[in-house]
């Protein structure tokens, strides 16, 4: 019986104290994996370098003269975290039956890694790794993961909590999520949309090996504004109903203004001034959520501008030497 071929994709930026590491990690799982018989002799670990200012490309060739087993893929540039995993899968979805994506500092635990090939291999076609706990997490990051998931089920989005991007997916699954083709990603809110048959894996989240994260709190309130945006336009609503809001103040202020004009206990014009400022406002701010849903449901369908720029492909290349050049470039 054949045994399914399973790439590892590895997303990298600026991630050189931590590679040999990681690498050593996960190729002695997928040689293990291949003696064992359960994947394909042919299966990688693919590291996507996205557009790292530090040694990381020239460490990915280095494990790749070293041993066959790895490979990777470089950026012209730095297109973000979420677009590495997408290059990867797809380029790697191509001749993979299962693609497997985790970060390159491993505190997603690679040794699940047996266990989503066993569970893809019993009919599962995603395979999800979910934190067990945030004991390791400081009090506000766990408040501020916990608000963030309370908020997104709030406005309708179903995420599964402490879900990353630590997931296994069949070569089907790979192909469904490649039509989806928004710039603004969030894979942790697209997966569970896809609706194949989907398991789960928990474990604990380990410290980093090395170097430093690459999600400082800007950053990560960045990621978790995008996410929210990218699925619901309750935050234009919100607007609505602040202008709203708004409106019922300066109503009351109406009645309060009236009463004082009727004691004679007023300043000339001030009556006139304040509902105008109230009541303009209000409307201002309904006009510019209105305008505001549709030009943003315009800006981001219209550009249609490459998600990344792959400068280097030697995954593709050592797939189908005779369709690639050491040198090819082009986007998505």
């Amino acid at each position: 019986m054949k045994q399914p071929r399973l790439t590892i994709v590895v997303p990298c930026y600026n991630e050189e104290a931590v590679l040999p590491k990681s690498s050593a990690v996960l190729g002695e799982i997928v040689t293990q994996l291949i003696q064992a018989q359960q994947i394909n002799q042919d299966s990688q670990v693919l590291f996507v370098d996205d557009g790292s200012a530090d040694k990381t490309w020239q460490l990915i060739r280095q494990f790749e003269a070293q041993n066959k087993v790895f490979s990777g893929l470089k950026f012209s540039r730095n297109f973000g975290h979420q677009n590495a995993l997408m290059a990867g899968m797809k380029v790697a979805g191509k001749f993979s039956d299962a693609v497997v994506t985790i970060d390159a500092d491993l505190q997603d635990d690679p040794k699940l890694i047996p266990e989503m090939v066993a569970r893809f291999k019993a009919g599962n076609e995603v395979v999800l790794g979910v934190r067990n706990d945030r004991t390791s997490d400081s009090h506000f990051k766990r408040w501020t993961a916990e608000t963030f998931y309370r908020l997104m089920r709030h406005i309708g989005v179903q995420l599964v909590p402490d879900h990353a991007d630590f997931r296994l997916l069949s070569q089907r699954a790979v192909a469904t999520l490649m039509r989806y083709h928004e710039t603004n990603l969030f894979l942790r809110g697209i997966v569970p949309q896809l609706g194949l048959k989907t398991s789960k894996l928990y474990y604990q989240r380990k410290p980093r090996l090395a170097g430093e994260s690459k999600y400082p709190f800007k950053k990560m309130m960045a990621f978790a504004i995008d996410g929210i945006t990218s699925f619901s336009v309750a935050p234009i609503k919100a607007i609505m109903t602040l202008g709203l809001f708004v409106i019922g103040i300066s109503l009351l202020m109406l009645i309060y203004a009236t009463v004082r004009f009727f004691t004679g206990d007023v300043i000339d014009g001030w009556t006139s001034l304040m509902m105008s400022l109230w009541f303009l406002g209000g409307i201002q701010l309904i006009g510019i959520s209105i305008i505001g849903e549709y030009i943003g449901k315009i800006f981001a369908e219209v550009k249609h501008r490459p998600r990344y720029i792959i400068e280097t492909d030697d995954y593709s290349a050592a797939q189908q030497p005779a369709l690639f050049t050491k040198h090819q470039q082009y986007n998505d």
